[in-house]
Order: C-alpha cells, then structure tokens, then sequence
C-alpha cells in the first residue's frame, strides 16, 4: 500500500511536467506528416522552415511599421504584405537578401499602411475555406500552394495565386 502511494504521488508530481510532452509529440508528428507530402528533402524543408523564421525574425526586430510575410520554398522567398514606403521596401528585401543560404527574393510588397490583423485574418480564413474540398477530393496538397510564386510564375498582384 505505501508504494503505491509513493508511485501515485511520483506520477502527480510529474504531471505538470509532462503535459509538455504531448503537445511536443503532435507538433512533431504535424512536422512528419507535412515533410511526408512534400516534395522536397527533408533538409531543404528544415531550411525553408529556418529561413522563414529567420527572415520574420530580422523584419520584426528592424522594420516596426510594416506588415510582412516571408515564403520560402526552395530557398527563394517570397515577401507579401505592406511597407510604407519604397525605401522600407527595399530595406526589406536587402536585408532578407542577405540572409544565409537564401537563393533568391521576389518581393510583392506592396507601398500602404500596415494592415491590421482582422482584415488578414477574415482573408486567410475565406480563402482556406474553398481549397478544403481541393485536398481530400484530389491529388492537390497543401504544399502545392505554396510553391507557384516561386517557381517562376508572376502574380497580378501579392496575396492573388499566380495563374500557370
């Protein structure tokens, strides 16, 4: 009966310790499964990953009043969003530019005021909705998305599929 009663409170005092561990192993598992359906290496996915974090890092440390999203795939990057002047705007790109291992940089920033995150919100959450259907009906993947802009093909405008 006591060592019973120690391993009860051993387990409850490890509890709050390891509820870390779950989360830790959906988020790895998430990890797996989006690096399984891809079609790059799993190095250059973990790159791409460093990049993006890299690059976000860098822009929300130096540039305070723009809105900026940074895409890499293949290491080319792709940044979308708002600068409030050309200058800032290309500032951005420089400093991405000089990134480690970052091949290339298409920039479709566009010259306005941040926008606020509602908006983008809202956008993100209404243009996900119609490509749903696309990923279990066919063969189409969520990474095939991402891809389009930085292969080359040229976008009306940023935020807008490129259409080819």
């Amino acid at each position: 009966m006591n060592r019973k009663l120690l391993v009860a409170a051993a387990l409850a005092a490890l509890l709050p310790v390891l509820q870390g561990c779950v989360t830790a192993a959906a988020v790895g598992a998430g990890a797996a499964v989006a690096m399984w359906d891809d079609r790059r290496t799993t190095g250059v996915y973990v790159e791409d990953e460093n990049i993006e974090w890299k690059a976000l890092a860098k822009i929300m440390g130096d540039f305070k009043n723009t809105h900026v999203n940074a895409t890499s795939y293949n290491r080319r990057v792709l940044l979308t969003g708002e600068a409030p002047n050309e200058e800032t705007k290309k500032k951005v790109e420089e400093a991405v530019r000089a990134l480690e291992n970052v091949k290339e940089v298409t920039n479709e920033l566009q010259v306005a005021g941040a926008s606020s995150t509602s908006p983008v919100t809202r956008y993100a959450w209404a243009t996900s909705l119609p490509r749903l259907p696309l990923y279990t009906a066919s063969k189409s993947r969520p990474a095939d998305d991402k891809a389009p802009w930085l292969r080359g093909a040229s976008s009306g405008s940023a935020g807008s599929p490129a259409v080819g």
